[in-house]
Order: C-alpha cells, then sequence, then structure tokens
C-alpha cells in the first residue's frame, strides 16, 4: 500500500471515529434540550417554578419504573423492567444494584421486560413487587435493609386463569391491595400465546387471601392511585386509540359506586413520547401522572394545569417526604425536580 493511500485510510478513520463522538455527545444531551416546564394554570405556580431546572441524576438504564422512597436509610429504590433488576440510589450517590432478579425468578424468558415493575411496601414495610416475568404480585420476604431475591406468592392467578403481568399497585386504608393486570410483561403482549385471561382487569386483594376483579373495562390499565381521602380511585389507560384517566368512586364494599372520565388525551400530539402510566397524589389531592412527553400535572378537580417535559418516555414518578422533590422514571434516566411544597 502506497503511502498516500495510507494517510487517507488514517484521515477517513479518524473522521469517522469524530463522528461517532459528537453524536454520542448529543445523544446524552437530548434530554435537556427537551426538559422544561409549562404552566397551564397559574394554580400550578402553587406547587411548581417554572425556572426550576429538570436535573438527570442518573442514567444508562433500558427502561426505568416503579420509584418508592425508603424512609429507614433515606433512599429511593426503582425496577428496570428488562434487566430484571431493581436499583437503589441515594442523595450523593451513585445508583447500585438493590435486588436482582426482581420479576422473573424462573428460567430465562423471550419476554423484553421481564422484571418488576410497580413496587411499595405493606403496613408492615415489608417490600410488595408486581411481578412480570412470574406474572403474580409477591412479598420479599426478607427485611427492606437486607434484600434477597426470595418471595411468597400474594397473587398470580384469578379463576383458576394466570394473570397477565401485574404493573402497579396500590393499598387502601382498610389494607385492601388494589392492582392492574395489562399484558406488557408478555413476549406478545394481548396476543401472546400463553395469555390465559381474556381481558385485562383491576384487581383487589383482601388482606384474606381474597381475589376480586374490580374492573374489566379498560384495554390496558396501567397506572393507579387513591385520592387522600380514600374515596376516589385513579386508574390510567394506556390505549393508544384513546389515552384517558379514570376515577372510580367507592362505595362501603371499595367496589365501584360510580365513575367518569377524569381526563381525556386522545387529540394529543405527543403520543409518541409515552402514554398515561404510573402516577402518585400528594397531600392536598394534585395529581402527578405520566402522561405523552413527561408528567402532566391535575388539579383535584381533574384540570390539567402543568406539564413536566422531560423529553423522554416518563413511566412514573414519586414524592419525597414532605413532598419537596419529584423523582421520575425516564426511559433510560433519573431525573428528579425540586417542588415548592
Amino acid at each position: 500500500m502506497k503511502a498516500n493511500q495510507l494517510f487517507l485510510l488514517l484521515l477517513t478513520a479518524m473522521f469517522l471515529i469524530n463522528c461517532k463522538s459528537k453524536n454520542t455527545t448529543n445523544d446524552s444531551q437530548k434530554p435537556a434540550s427537551k426538559m422544561r416546564i409549562e404552566i397551564i394554570d397559574p394554580e400550578a405556580l402553587k406547587i411548581l417554578d417554572s425556572t426550576t431546572s429538570i436535573e438527570v441524576i442518573a442514567e444508562g438504564f433500558k427502561w426505568t419504573e416503579g420509584p418508592l422512597y425508603i424512609k429507614d436509610g433515606d433512599y429511593f429504590i426503582f425496577s428496570d423492567i428488562p434487566e430484571n433488576k431493581i436499583w437503589k440510589w441515594k442523595e450523593g450517590q451513585k445508583p447500585v444494584t438493590y435486588l436482582q432478579p426482581s420479576g422473573n425468578t424462573g428460567p430465562p424468558t423471550t419476554a423484553k421486560e421481564p422484571g418488576s415493575n410497580g413496587l411499595l411496601l405493606n403496613a408492615e414495610g415489608a417490600l410488595i413487587l408486581c411481578q412480570h416475568g412470574d406474572r403474580r404480585v409477591a412479598k420479599m420476604v426478607t427485611a427492606i435493609n437486607n434484600p434477597q431475591p426470595q418471595f411468597v406468592t400474594l397473587a398470580n392467578k384469578y379463576d383458576g386463569k394466570r394473570l397477565n403481568s401485574p404493573n402497579d399497585a396500590v393499598y387502601d386504608k382498610n389494607g385492601d391491595l388494589y392492582f392492574t393486570d395489562p399484558p406488557y410483561g408478555l413476549t406478545n403482549g394481548i396476543n401472546d400465546s400463553t395469555k390465559e385471561l381474556s381481558f385485562q382487569g383491576v384487581y383487589r386483594l383482601k388482606p384474606n387471601g381474597q381475589l376480586d376483579l374490580f374492573t374489566s373495562e379498560l384495554k390496558y390499565p396501567n397506572g393507579i392511585a387513591f385520592s387522600p381521602d380514600g374515596k376516589f380511585l385513579f386508574i390510567s389507560s394506556s390505549d393508544s386509540t384513546n389515552y384517558i384517566w379514570m376515577q372510580y368512586e367507592l362505595d362501603e364494599n371499595g367496589m365501584t359506586k360510580s365513575k367518569r372520565i377524569f381526563y381525556e388525551a386522545h387529540s394529543y400530539e405527543g403520543k409518541n413520547l409515552g402514554a398515561p402510566d404510573g402516577m402518585k397524589i400528594n397531600k392536598a389531592g394534585y395529581i402527578f401522572a405520566s402522561g405523552p412527553e413527561g408528567i402532566w400535572l391535575f388539579n383535584p378537580t381533574g384540570k390539567l394545569i402543568a406539564r413536566i417535559y422531560t423529553g423522554q418516555k416518563t413511566s412514573n414518578c414519586a414524592l419525597s417526604p414532605g413532598e419537596k422533590m419529584l423523582l421520575m422514571t425516564c426511559d433510560h434516566y433519573l431525573m428528579r425536580l425540586k417542588l415548592k411544597q
């Protein structure tokens, strides 16, 4: 090979490496270029400061979900569903593995989302997991500060048929557990050959193990949360044809007394960046709900008052003690936003 040919090859290689480096840098800067706060109604200013920056506090995950604050130790844990892992993040420290496996404890699976999804604590402080791979709601038997992949099943079948893949859950004041069961943890989703139920339900699990079907009317039930007074149950639906958040008024037996569409977003243009997903409700009844392009903030009457744009598909969020910080799980990232309250 002649010297001038070798020089041209080296020059070309250096150019390609430089281009790749630039692309990598640009990719890492994409979230910041799209992150912003939109105040739709001045009421939101009681909670948000539109000039506050949204912070990326960790990255490099595959699909983050289920953020949960742990008081004993002052840290958050969250699921990375494709990795079948739960991470731990504490202020001033890098994320570390908290628990693995977290959702699929059996043989390897071809499902894209085999890990845990929603995480919460029961009244005794035990970790409760919505496990995609094992298709159940389970309790970790070891203490929260000694996480081990040892679980007992709380619910895995309804009417003798396996659940789809429990997604998110919340306790009421009586200790009843309400959870959603879409098909996202199955290899082929709603058309998976191993799917045993003909619907995607929302269930109520009693402390004695009794499992009741709360509703089967939603095609893709997802996030779930209670109003502060426990009278209303909110459920998001991720059906791509009609994005809605439902509000169910509960009767004395904890079942549906009345229902209404809390908010509908079927005409929103940013659907390619997420859908209604997890949600959290603060002490004043304001709802932080995952939606297209980030977190949507509703007041207790169902009025959309602000959007927190993360620039990523945003799955869920959690409030810190005192409700002064919102932690958000956003695709490959973990983000936070400081709040006024």
